[in-house]
């Protein structure tokens, strides 16, 4: 499954459903860099380095990245959904539709 890297406004029970479902999920707030108002060139840094594709609510700048920015281990802009389970099983199903996730830009959005 994914190696996934979340940013600090990601819901934790997407989180925790991701994980049920296989995927390794590491959140800002377990890495020790929330709170401190990171910005998303040194979040996507982060996330690369750890060899982990970025889960985000974020798109606009993030979009904007990938543009900028092509190599990285992934980036998954996300609509906000209140239903945390269906998000996450919207989330699964792209992640493992993509061929890879490096260097790829892959869109969740909610229906």
């Amino acid at each position: 499954m994914a190696r996934l890297y979340t940013n600090e406004n990601f819901p934790l029970p997407v989180v925790e459903s991701l994980r049920a479902m296989g995927h390794d999920v590491l959140t800002s707030q377990e890495a020790g860099r929330s709170d401190q108002a990171v910005p998303d060139t040194e979040v996507l840094a982060f996330a690369t380095s750890a060899s982990r594709a970025l889960l985000t609510l974020n798109r606009l700048h993030f979009i904007r990245l990938h543009r900028q920015q092509p190599a990285h281990a992934g980036i998954n802009v996300c609509t906000y959904g209140p239903d945390f389970r269906r998000q996450a099983e919207r989330i699964h199903q792209a992640i493992v539709e993509a061929p890879s996730l490096a260097g790829h830009l892959v869109r969740v959005n909610r229906p």
